[in-house]
Order: C-alpha cells, then structure tokens, then sequence
C-alpha cells in the first residue's frame, strides 16, 4: 500500500513543475530558474522523503522538461523586445526539440552532444542582462557572441558530462575532491564569458524588476482585434508553426509516456486534425463576433474539445489501424498539448503588433 505521506510529496512535486511554469511569461527570469532547479532536484526529493519506485517516473520527467521548455519558448513571443534576439531564440528552441524528437527515435545519445539545449541558457542570459538594461540595446555582435559562448564554452561540456561521459558531479566530488576545482575554473570562464560580451553597455538603470515589461494598451487592443480578424485564412504561417510545434512535442511525448502505441505518422496526422479544428473553431467564435476575455475559459473549453476528438479517435479509429493510447496518459497529453496552442494564439498577436506585419509575413 502507497503511504499517505509518498503521496503527497509526490503530488506537490508534480504540480510544482505543471504550475511553476504558467508563471515564466510574467516572471520570466525567477520562474525559470525554479523550474530549472526543481527539475533537478525532483527526483532526489523523491528518493530522500518517499520509498516510491520511479522507474515510470522517468517518461513523466522528460515531458515535464519540455513542456516547461514550450512555455518558455511561447513567452518570448509576449515579452521579447529585440526581434534578433526572438529570432535566435526561436531557432534554438527548434533545433533542441528536433534533437530530443531524434533522441527518442533513436536512442543515440550523440544527439543530445549535437542538439544542445543552449536555448534556455540564452533565455537566462536575456532576461539577465533586461533586469539593469534594455534588452533593444544589445546588438546583433552581443547576440551572436553569447549563443556562441554558451553553446560552447556551458552546454558542450554539460550535455558532453551528462549524456555521454554520464557522469555524476555528486560522486564525482566524493570520489574526487579535487574535481571541485575543474567547476570552479570552468565557472569562473563562464563569468568572465559573460563580462566580456557585456564589456562597453551604458550605464544600467536603476533598480530593476523581475516581472516582464508591460505590454502597451495598443498592442493587447491589438490581440483582440487580430483575433476578430475573420478575414486571416485557416491555412497560413501560424497554423504551420503550431503543427510543427505541437508535431514535435506530440513525438517526444509519445516516445517518453507509458501506453501509447500509435506511430509517429498516425500521431503527426491526428495533431495536425486537431490543430486544423481548434483553428476553424476558433474562426467559427470571431465570426460570431466572441473573443476569449479568459485565457483560463479558453483552455478549459479547447480541453474538452481536444480530450473529445482524442477520445473519438481512440475509440473508433485508431482500433481499425492497430494503435492505442491510454485513458490517463491521452488527458496528460491533450492538456498539456492544449495549453501550449492556447499560449501561442495569445502571444503570437502580440508579437505581429511589436514588430510590425512584416512580422508575420517575413518569419
């Protein structure tokens, strides 16, 4: 019998790492950093205050990682000033989620070496830098200079120590004390790294703020009316990407959760069904001239629409070609699933208003 005690530790952790998160597009910088630090040391708390066996814990932990990963990518449409810098960013966060996806097709551990996750890094050292200066000032030089510092000078060596050598640095100290010394030379290139690119930027501002910048009154009056916009066709640029996002996250999930047994082209095709018809229904409530004031109301009511199709779906076709999906792991799936389509029609408005239509017509 499951200890009472088990449970709850291990339920507070879970919905730390879900709730935590939702917080990152308004405090970007602390919120990050505690779902960094939670993923971390999750399943040490696990071993430390529970006796539960974690071997189905592991495919959880890897959706939770790049569930947390999404939102941060989607918050940088809300909040990100310096469109290189978005840019950047973006095709950081694509090029990590292709290598997972390849990663859990593959089993090869060289890919994590090659497909390294200097995204989030980037987005720690953005948010940094936005807490003295404004994030505008820094120049595509600086932008390029910090990718290519922290792709090769903090995640080769990472993902290298993690995922190929699997090394672990706690009993790699104990083992060797004198090892504390390579981490505190290699932090010390890291801060040093960090100064030099930085070297030359005004003087900071005053004070600083750990909530993202507001948005401007006509910006967000602007989402509404896009999102009114009932002359946008169904299939254009924002529809590609959110099939694309949603088709990689959908891989990934598929390979790391427990029950599922639909192929990745069965998978592909049911995602892009069900982003096509949150689209069209989306469309189908601008025409009725009816916006989602509450983004908690539009992800209860596109949850069930998608926990619906899932379940038609697995009910009635997927038998037809072989392939099935758990109860529990299909409603994990479309919420997590959900909320990412729900953050990204929210900012990605918000992104075409800073930068302009270019924006949407260019990227």
């Amino acid at each position: 019998m499951v200890d009472t005690v088990d449970m709850l530790v291990f339920w507070a952790v879970i919905l730390a790492r879900f709730f935590i998160p939702l917080a990152i597009p308004k405090y970007p910088l602390p919120a990050i950093v505690a779902s960094l630090v939670l993923d971390g040391v999750d399943q040490t708390i696990f071993q430390q205050f529970t006796s539960l066996p974690l071997e189905g814990y592991q495919g959880y932990d890897k959706a939770l990682d790049i569930y947390y990963l999404a939102i941060t990518y989607l918050s940088t449409l809300r909040n990100w000033t310096n469109q290189y810098a978005f840019k950047w960013s973006r095709f950081l966060f694509y090029y990590r989620l292709l290598g997972v996806a390849l990663f859990e097709l593959t089993q090869l551990r060289l890919l994590l070496l090659i497909f390294p996750n200097v995204f989030e890094y980037f987005f720690i050292f953005y948010e940094v830098v936005r807490l003295k200066w404004k994030p505008t000032i820094l120049t595509k030089k600086q932008i390029i200079a910090s990718v290519a510092f922290i792709w090769i000078f903090i995640k080769l060596p990472q993902e290298y120590w993690i995922h190929i050598a699997q090394i672990d640095t706690t009993d790699m100290i104990k083992a060797n004390p004198w090892t504390i010394l390579i981490l505190v030379g290699w932090s010390a290139v890291v801060i040093i790294g960090v100064w030099l690119i930085l070297k030359g930027m005004p003087k900071p501002q005053k004070g600083f703020s750990i909530a993202a910048d507001p948005i401007p009154s006509n910006i967000v009056n602007y989402g509404i009316y896009y999102s009114k916009d009932t002359r946008r066709p169904i299939f254009n640029r924002e529809l590609f990407e959110k099939v694309l996002l949603v088709s990689l996250l959908s891989i990934i999930f598929a390979q790391v959760l427990p029950g599922v047994q639909a192929t990745n082209a069965q998978i592909a095709i049911a995602v892009t069904f069900v982003i096509i018809v949150n689209t069209a229904l989306s469309h189908w409530f601008a025409r009725r001239g009816t916006h989602w004031e509450s983004i908690i109301r539009e992800f209860a009511i596109m949850s069930v629409v998608n926990s619906g199709i899932i379940i038609v779906y697995d009910l009635f076709i997927a038998p037809r070609y072989e392939s099935s999906i758990s109860v529990g792991v299909t409603l994990f799936f479309i919420l997590l699933l959900t909320l990412n389509v729900v953050l990204y029609d929210r900012y990605r408005p918000i992104y075409v208003r800073r930068f302009g239509k270019e924006a949407q017509e260019t990227d």
